[in-house]
């Protein structure tokens, strides 16, 4: 659980590949990596370290909110060349995390309303059958298919208080019966409502994202039986009181037993998925905020079982967050640095794996995420869709934007982008819950 070591060669050989036989963009480092939403673009590589976090509060923290304002005539969303994006689903109730079912159907958490959705293509492409699948949920987020393969006997939703699971028939656009109730409580109320959820590839286990109730832990106060007692019986880097089991990843057998910590340290793990070539578990993550513009990267990282990951008393490694200094020393050597750092204060949502035969081989393995959007920022990052680049299963570190076009000017914005999930067909679905929409990526015909 040492820091890795980052890859020093970034070969402009390895980018040109995104843009289709275009020019590679330079790669951006350091300093030059955080930038702003006007510096975004499709084919625009960032590679951030370890090494080039600014100090706490090098800047003021900024609250600067986005107005989301109704989707202009002329926007239009920017995609590397050799691809295509299309409007795919309007007139949805702030549409979050999207998976694919296997037999092709899109099914949507509208978590604001309390249902999922589900959507079928016809001819072209376009959507088809639009209906509700269930509803009555509590901000519901996480959708999950179960068991893995071909012919999933369940649906499982992950509400922001508990799992409940409705059979399912490939084809089933209306849930059969009420929901069953798996995990009866998991850890909510206060900040970061979502709850994802995936299951692990020998379907054995099913692992729950649960986000911090608080920015960083403040007033967390003293553990039961002091700090001695707590550390040595519990997880790693394990809080207490009101953050007891959050900013962590739960682990549960299948029928919602066996309840144990699988990581901690993880401040909000807003998108779960399984990397297959690894069968590992990643996750997109918020980090804190009111450190300042430049602090602290978001991530997108792989999830070790009992690693720890720092918050709220460390962040990106042995980095210690000033409003805990010397509370925790023990703990300093102990963590994960994660693999991906992400512009600070961009809002990583949703993510997914490449498996699709569609695009490039190129992007075989690579992982999307969605970048929600800033708010603790002067200047104002995120609202796209990133590429994670990957190489033998492996992350190099860089990220590349994919789609842009979501900001309409410093202080508006028409879209914010959650969800990603490879369709049937190869192609890439987008969700964004400012205007309530859903993209199509696809590649452009030659």
């Amino acid at each position: 659980m040492k820091s890795r070591t980052w890859t020093a060669a970034l070969a402009a050989g390895l980018l040109a590949a995104a843009t289709n036989g275009a020019q590679a963009e330079p790669v951006l480092q350091g300093k030059d990596a955080y930038g702003d939403w006007r510096a975004d673009k499709p084919g625009a590589v960032r590679v951030i370290r370890p090494q080039d976090l600014a100090r706490p509060n090098a800047t003021p923290s900024v609250a600067s909110f986005s107005r989301v304002v109704p989707r202009p005539s002329q926007a239009s969303l920017q995609v590397p060349a050799g691809f295509k994006i299309e409007l795919f689903a309007e007139g949805l109730r702030a549409p979050r995390i999207i998976r694919v079912a296997p037999n092709g159907d899109v099914f949507v958490a509208e978590t604001r309303a309390g249902t999922i959705r589900v959507l079928r293509t016809g001819e072209g492409g376009k959507v088809a059958t639009n209906e509700v699948f269930a509803s009555g949920l509590k901000q519901p987020f996480g959708i999950a298919f179960f068991p893995n393969g071909d012919n999933p006997q369940w649906v499982y939703i992950a509400n922001t208080d508990s799992v409940v699971r409705f059979p399912y028939q490939a084809g089933d656009l209306k849930a059969r019966g009420k929901a069953q109730t798996i995990v009866a409580s998991l850890p909510h109320d206060g900040g970061h409502s979502t709850r994802d959820i995936v299951f692990t590839p020998d379907g054995k286990r099913m692992l729950v994202s649960v986000g911090s109730l608080s920015n960083v832990a403040e007033g967390m106060g003293t553990p039961p039986g002091g700090m001695d007692v707590w550390s040595k019986t519990q997880p790693l880097g394990a809080t207490w009181a009101s953050e007891l089991e959050r900013a962590t990843v739960l682990a549960f057998n299948p029928d919602g037993k066996e309840r144990k910590v699988y990581a901690t340290g993880i401040r909000n793990c807003v998108g779960l998925a399984m990397q297959p070539q690894t069968g590992l578990p990643w996750c997109s993550t918020n980090e804190r905020d009111g450190l300042g513009d430049d602090l602290v990267p978001d991530y997108v990282t792989s999830v070790k079982e009992g690693a720890f990951y720092g918050w709220p008393w460390f962040y990106i490694g042995n980095n210690e967050d000033p409003r805990h200094a010397g509370a925790r020393p023990d703990l300093k050597d102990k963590v994960t640095v994660p693999d991906v750092l992400i512009q600070p204060h961009s809002a990583s949502l949703g993510m997914t794996f490449y498996e699709g035969t569609q695009f490039p081989s190129e992007y075989q393995g690579d992982a999307f995420a969605a970048e929600h959007g800033s708010w603790n920022r002067s200047k104002r990052t995120g609202y796209k869709v990133i590429r994670i680049r990957m190489k033998d299963g492996k992350p190099t570190g860089e990220y590349e934007d994919f789609v842009t076009g979501f900001v309409v000017s410093d202080t508006e914005v028409w879209g914010r982008p959650v969800g990603v999930a490879v369709a049937k067909d190869g192609s890439l679905l987008v969700s964004e819950d400012g205007n309530g929409t859903i993209w199509r990526v696809s590649r452009q015909p030659q």
